[in-house]
């Protein structure tokens, strides 16, 4: 499966995030939970990745994909600004703690390598569930978990 339109500019990328994740699983019971986090209805809760023709709400309208498309770049990660105002005003704490470091490791593995090693990156330490961006525990064995 072409994997392309999940690499967002912003280094966050779209296989481990909440909406992907809940929309692609078709998750009810996910995405009412994500309602009330996001301040959105559930007809609101769809997304195929950032640069796919499905994109959430608030990714829509980002200032980070606008500026590197206004570049011509792929993402920050081909920047030499970075990091700049953009993500020192990004609006959710884990997502610029998560830019801050994946960035530098886009940098250094390549958009494939540092795809596959975000995937990896979010799983349950304890028993492998597969996790997303954000999670605080494992929704199959209640371990903590902090991957971001």
């Amino acid at each position: 499966m072409e994997k392309g339109h999940l690499a967002a500019p912003c280094g966050l990328y779209c296989g481990v995030c909440a909406i992907y994740i809940a929309h692609r699983d078709d998750n009810l019971k996910f995405k009412e939970r994500l309602t009330g986090l996001y301040g959105v209805g559930m007809d609101d809760l769809h997304c195929k990745g950032c640069l796919s023709d499905d994109v959430f709400l608030y990714c829509r309208v980002c200032p980070i994909k606008a500026c590197t498309a206004q570049k011509g770049i792929a993402g920050c990660h081909q920047c030499a600004d970075f990091p700049c105002g953009h993500i020192d005003a990004f609006p959710f704490p884990v997502g610029k703690r998560v830019i801050l470091r994946s960035i530098p490791a886009w940098r250094e593995l390549g958009t494939d390598q540092w795809m596959e090693a975000e995937e990896k990156r979010y799983h349950c330490p304890r028993c492998g569930n597969v996790l997303f961006r954000g999670a605080k525990r494992c929704r199959s064995c209640g371990e903590a978990a902090d991957m971001d």
